[in-house]
């Protein structure tokens, strides 16, 4: 059976490094056996790719891919605290769509997350899930996720 470290690697993916906390929280959290992530915004080397509301200035495909890059985030976030590899099943996935007036296309996007943990972690990457349509994010982020994973 393919490790979740494997199936990064076969897919090219390597995690980034953990971004530092911009208040007063930590990365990821542990209770027992489950693992509890702080919201992850999209930023690649420490910046945002892209700003703006879904539906404006970020088009549902863009924010598609930063719904991703917001679970890769996690992932990192999870592998620094217990290893990813100790993870046994995602349970949670909360998604945050920075949303224009009018656009109620949240599932569509935070898809990008679940999709990246599906490839991961195959079965054990079924998850439930909300994806939530919000006025603002923090730093004018178009999409915000978080994870809660279970760990042997």
């Amino acid at each position: 059976m393919t490790t979740p470290t494997e199936r990064l690697a076969e897919l090219g993916i390597t995690l980034p490094s953990v971004s530092a906390p911009a208040g007063s929280y930590v990365p990821a959290k542990r209770s027992g056996s489950l693992v509890f992530t702080a919201g992850q915004v999209p930023f690649v080397d420490g910046a945002l790719p892209l700003s703006g509301k879904v539906g404006d200035t970020v088009t549902p495909e863009q924010a598609n891919g930063l719904a991703r890059i917001c679970a890769l985030n996690a992932l990192a976030a999870v592998d620094a605290l217990v290893g990813l590899d100790s993870v046994t099943s995602v349970v949670k996935v909360v998604g945050f769509v920075a949303s224009a007036h009018g656009f109620n296309g949240q599932p569509a996007v935070i898809n990008g997350a679940s999709d990246l943990l599906a490839e991961v972690f195959g079965e054990a990457g079924q998850h439930a899930r909300s994806a939530v349509g919000v006025a603002e994010l923090p730093i004018d982020a178009p999409v915000e996720v978080e994870l809660v994973v279970e760990v042997a």
